[in-house]
């Protein structure tokens, strides 16, 4: 990038002009991450300080079997496969009652597109959890699963909305987004949820006072002007609905080992390289700087592992996920080395080592707790880069 446009940009960024689609190209063009990563972590900086946010949460897949074949995708089973699982609501609840010692706040629950389940047993699963955990918050199911509710139950979404609502859904999830393109999108989704299914039904659910996440997978098959119209996309959307409260870039995995059958699910990894420590970043950067209306960039350490997950911090995130539990949608993937489980003291220390303060939030964003940052007195520790 020539030292002109770098100006240009650096001035549209501090003046807070929104960035075009031109200019969101010419970004990731940029071989200085150096500088992307500061120009970032600028806009971080005023939006958030020098906080990272985290939660104490726990992930519950209650179904493994799905009708997609999702070219990128190791968890999903058909019927009858060795470790296809189907959990009745009773285990679901025992399940959960078992993490209640952990002091969590939010329950993430995400599934598999089941061909037979009815549609009953998702209002009432929900039903159960909370009178389970009446103080955790459900953050469950994604656009994809709100349409196939649609097609099992032939009631609409606002409809469907309205009933899981009534039995505590608190957020949907961020999945399903994956790359909207469909130049991307028909090589890599095999489920029929696309931009205008995803995008009518979080319209709903931000109508109706439910805000939550939202995310693209990337670092296969895509590049990055795929990236960018996906984030603009969003944007325009946020900009209607202000339903938005993070955005979460996540890292597309390859299926290094499955211990279980031996099969390889992940049908792109013939012809892709997982996104390197370098592109990710440069990706949270990039997001960051384009993404002007959403207050929150959360990086999903699962994902990207803990030392990126820290660079990130100075990249553009300042939202460091949760404890998480056993998130398989991952681990039956990857074999990355992340571990299933971090503490809150866990989160504490990883905050505080990358030069931050941490807080505790709910899934509503409200800080529930703040934490002290890293000692000043300690030469050796680490602070947050000056801006």
């Amino acid at each position: 990038m020539d030292a002109g446009l770098k100006r240009e940009l650096e001035q549209k960024v501090r003046a807070g002009e929104r960035l075009t689609r031109e200019d969101g190209i010419a970004l990731y063009e940029s071989d200085d991450l150096a500088w992307l990563g500061g120009l970032a972590h600028e806009v971080r900086t005023r939006k958030n300080g020098d906080t990272v946010l985290f939660n104490v949460n726990r992930h519950l897949n209650m179904t493994n079997v799905c009708t997609a074949s999702c070219a990128y995708c190791s968890f999903q089973r058909k019927p009858g496969e060795k470790d296809a699982y189907t959990m009745r609501i009773e285990e679901a609840v025992r399940l959960a009652k078992a993490m209640e010692n952990d002091h969590l706040t939010e329950l993430h629950i995400v599934n598999g597109l089941h061909p037979t389940l009815p549609w009953r047993y998702y209002p009432r699963s929900l039903k159960a959890l909370k009178e389970a955990l009446p103080q955790v918050s459900l953050k469950a199911f994604t656009a994809t699963e709100i349409h196939h509710f649609e097609k099992i139950s032939g009631m609409p979404a606002s409809e469907i909305l309205d009933e899981l609502i009534d039995a505590g859904l608190e957020s949907l999830t961020g999945g399903g987004a994956e790359i909207f393109d469909w130049e991307v999108r028909q090589h890599i989704v095999d489920h029929e949820t696309h931009w205008e299914d995803w995008s009518r039904i979080h319209r709903l659910a931000h109508e109706k006072g439910l805000k939550g996440p939202c995310t693209m997978l990337y670092g296969h098959i895509e590049e990055p002007r795929h990236r960018v119209d996906h984030v603009l996309r969003l944007r325009e959307l946020q900009d209607e609905t202000g339903g938005f409260q993070v955005f979460i870039p996540l890292r597309y995995q390859h299926d290094f080992v499955d211990m279980k059958d031996g099969k390889i699910r992940n049908r792109l990894q013939a012809r892709t390289s997982m996104a390197t420590g370098a592109e990710a970043l440069k990706t949270f950067a990039v997001s960051r700087l384009l993404f002007d209306n959403v207050p929150h960039v959360k990086v999903f350490w699962v994902m990207h592992g803990l030392q990126t997950a820290q660079l990130a911090l100075q990249h553009g995130a300042d939202d460091m996920d949760g404890s998480v539990v056993e998130y398989k949608i991952t681990h039956d993937a990857d074999n990355y080395g992340t571990p299933n489980k971090l503490t809150r003291d866990d989160l504490l220390d990883l905050i505080r080592d990358a030069g931050f303060r941490p807080a505790e939030r709910n899934t509503r964003y409200e800080v529930i707790r703040e934490y002290d940052g890293p000692d000043p007195a300690r030469r050796e520790t680490p602070q947050a880069m000056r801006v």
